[in-house]
């Protein structure tokens, strides 16, 4: 390979925070119009390094190539102007204003006509780049309107209208479909074959061989390997990545399933989801798919008292729960570790010990209310060494912690209540290949200590290799259900399509 062929050439770049070294002498080349993987577990320094090319951070030593000149970016809009953008794994788009406005959004001088924007021409302009994309989406239509991939889309449209030479993508499928997903590869080969280059960070392996022509290993912010991706196979992939071996990714242990724990009966939410009848015992774990809208975070939902339901009945060890708030819920033995797990599950900007205790706080107060502080620690530092968390200290805030070790604090949160049910919606999403094999294995120990778990997840493979039984939820209805080896991939994608 010639310089020539190279947009993009980093050499020996490295980045320290506070005396700690982030970043050690890190190698990329990128082709034009290269499709090029950036792997690592969280904490790899991936998110650093594309921080270091946008301009957000500067390289403590190092050097970087641009079309063949050294650049030295001093913030976000010098990358951008110069070719380099980047679509975040978080949509970024403005909900209340159309296709059109978000597309040219801080741009919009270019379509002034007597002091005012020419809408007309922005709406051409915008139909002109959407068709040269083959994407179908209508620029006058409301964001807020979209779907998940749709506004995916958008963020890439937006980037392409930027005549960016390098695209950075981060996990633009973690939140998809597969056929959203097949979408989405055919636009980014569209834009490889039109000397656009993508740098493509992701934690799902299969995609890497599926649209990817090299990939570069980061691991504990050091350069590890380039490889083509033709010329390497997924174990070796893996242990690249984690540094060691992983012999088991869904390390399921057998558990003995015991008596009945919970039975929904008739769970009914109109326009939603209706006659949903299911039991889940105690040590086993029930795998939950469909596809993105088929209902099954509603509902989990449901079952957890976030948003009401119209009809049903559930029961804990033989006893009906009226279950309107999730501390009804909580009262009744269940916990929830949601989908989002800090939009949701958490206060990015607290502790990990004001994260970690929140539902158990009520247990750790005095008669007058006051927190037992000492004991909070004391406990927090438990389940911390229980869930193998890597942090500095129990003070530490819980945005500062990679995806992996966020994910187990909030297991932790509701561990430490002891619930008899725990409910699981995409445990693994976002998190690196290591981290969801320790996540894997927690879910099996759980399971073998008793626990009865629900598991929603989009990774049929996580769904196979983890679950005792399968539901399979179509258009807010269970349209199947498979016992543990009774049952394939293909049946299963089948199932959710609605395919004979």
């Amino acid at each position: 390979m010639g310089e020539n062929d190279l947009v993009l050439k980093v050499t020996d770049v490295s980045k320290s925070f506070s005396g700690v070294q982030v970043l050690n002498r890190i190698q990329f080349e990128l082709k034009k119009g290269e499709v090029h993987a950036l792997l690592g577990e969280n904490g790899a320094g991936k998110s650093t390094f594309m921080k270091i090319l946008l301009g957000i951070h500067t390289a403590d030593s190092g050097s970087i190539l641009f079309k063949g000149k050294e650049v030295h970016f001093k913030e976000p809009y010098d990358a951008l102007q110069a070719g380099i953008s980047m679509i975040h794994q978080e949509i970024s788009l403005i909900p209340n204003m159309t296709v059109a406005e978000n597309i040219w959004v801080g741009r919009e001088k270019q379509f002034y006509k007597h002091g005012f924007i020419d809408r007309k021409a922005q709406l051409a302009k915008t139909r002109e780049l959407l068709e040269s994309l083959k994407v179908s989406i209508d620029p006058q239509a409301m964001v807020k309107n979209l779907s998940i991939a749709g506004m995916q889309m958008v963020e890439l449209v937006r980037a392409v209208s930027y005549h960016s030479d390098i695209i950075i993508m981060d996990e633009p499928t973690s939140a998809l479909t597969q056929s959203e997903i097949e979408v989405l590869y055919r636009v980014v080969k569209g834009l490889a074959e039109d000397g656009i280059s993508v740098i493509f960070i992701s934690h799902k392996l299969e995609e890497v061989f599926e649209i990817c022509d090299r990939v570069t290993i980061l691991r504990d912010g050091h350069y590890i390997e380039t490889r083509e991706c033709a010329e390497t196979d997924m174990p070796t992939l893996i242990r690249l990545i984690v540094g060691r071996e992983l012999n088991q990714m869904f390390p399921k242990e057998e558990a003995p399933i015991g008596e009945e724990v919970l039975s929904v009966r008739h769970l009914c939410r109109s326009g939603v989801y209706e006659d949903i009848s299911f039991q889940v015992r105690q040590g086993e774990i029930v795998g939950i798919c469909g596809l993105m809208g088929a209902g099954r975070t509603e509902i989990m939902r449901g079952l957890f008292g976030v948003d009401p339901v119209d009809s049903g009945e559930i029961t804990v060890r033989g006893n009906r729960c009226k279950i309107r708030s999730p501390r009804d819920a909580i009262r009744c033995g269940l916990g929830m570790v949601t989908e989002d797990r800090l939009q949701l599950g958490g206060i990015r900007i607290l502790s990990i010990k004001v994260n970690m205790t929140l539902v158990y706080l009520k247990k750790l107060c005095t008669a007058k209310l006051f927190v037992r502080k000492r004991e909070e620690s004391s406990r927090c530092r438990e389940m911390m060494e229980l869930m193998e968390v890597k942090a500095a200290s129990v003070n530490q805030a819980i945005s500062q912690l990679s995806g992996g070790n966020q994910q187990k604090v909030i297991v932790g949160k509701w561990l430490m209540n002891q619930p008899d049910i725990l409910i699981l919606d995409e445990p693994t999403r976002g998190i690196d290949i290591g981290s969801k094999s320790e996540i894997h294995r927690l879910i099996s120990n759980l399971a073998k200590k008793g626990m009865a778990i629900l598991m929603v997840s989009s990774e049929l493979p996580e769904v196979l290799g983890m679950s005792d039984r399968i539901l399979v939820i179509r258009e807010g209805k269970i349209v199947a259900e498979h016992n543990r080896g009774d049952v394939s991939q293909e049946i299963l994608i089948k199932e959710e399509f609605g395919a004979s």
